[in-house]
C-alpha cells in the first residue's frame, strides 16, 4: 500500500506541469540557462520529495495499527527503496504533463497509476493472476517497484531482475519526459 500511495504522489507532480505550462511558467524556464535535462531533473527531485509523506503514513499505520514488526534496518531500507523507486513514475507523470492539457494530464496520470497498480499486483497479489496476466505483471514497472520493498520486508536483497526492469522503465520514461518537455517548448 505504501507503493500505491507513493505512485499517486509521483503522478500527481506531473499533473501540475500542464497547469504550469498553461500559465506560461514553461516559457519562463526557457529563458533561463538551464538545459531541458536540468529542468526535468529539478521537477523529478521536487516530485520525489512529495512521496515521502505517503510512504511514511502507510508504514507508520502498519506499525501502529497492524503491529507490523521489522528491524529498524528493514524499515529504513523499505523507505529508501520506495522513495528512490518513484523516479520512473515521476518521469512518466511529467511526460504526460508536458504533452497534455491540465485536465487531460490529470486524467491520464490517474488512469495510468490505477492501471499500473492493478496490473503490477499492488491491489491484488500477482500470484493470484492467471498465468498470462502474471507474466505481463512481472514486466510492469509497478510490480518491480513494489517487489523492492517486499524483498526488504522479508530480509532479502532486491532481485537484480527487478532492478533491471525498473531501470529499463526509468530510461523509457525519462526519454518520454525529455521529449515532452522539448515538444511543449515549441508551443510555449
Amino acid at each position: 500500500m505504501a507503493a500505491y500511495g507513493a505512485l499517486g504522489s509521483a503522478f500527481n507532480n506531473g499533473s501540475g506541469i500542464a497547469e504550469d505550462r498553461a500559465a506560461g511558467w514553461l516559457r519562463q524556464l526557457r529563458l533561463t540557462p538551464m538545459t531541458p535535462a536540468q529542468v526535468v531533473a529539478g521537477k523529478v527531485a521536487t516530485g520525489v520529495l512529495g512521496v515521502v509523506p505517503s510512504i511514511a503514513a502507510v508504514l507508520l499505520t502498519g506499525a501502529l495499527v497492524n503491529h507490523v514488526t521489522l528491524t529498524p534496518g528493514q524499515w529504513l531500507e523499505i523507505i529508501v527503496l520506495l522513495w528512490v523507486g518513484t523516479v520512473p513514475f515521476s518521469l512518466l507523470g511529467l511526460g504526460n504533463g508536458y504533452r497534455l492539457t491540465g485536465q487531460t494530464a490529470a486524467m491520464a496520470n490517474l488512469a495510468t497509476m490505477l492501471g499500473l497498480s492493478i496490473l503490477g499486483g499492488l491491489w491484488i497479489p500477482a500470484t493470484g493472476f492467471p498465468g498470462w496476466l502474471r507474466a505481463i505483471s512481472e514486466w510492469t514497472p509497478s510490480n518491480s517497484y513494489a517487489a523492492l520493498s517486499w524483498h526488504a520486508a522479508f530480509g532479502e536483497a532486491p532481485a537484480l531482475r527487478e532492478i533491471a526492469i525498473l531501470a529499463g522503465w526509468l530510461v523509457v520514461f525519462g526519454l518520454y519526459a525529455m521529449y515532452g518537455y522539448r515538444r511543449a517548448g515549441k508551443t510555449a
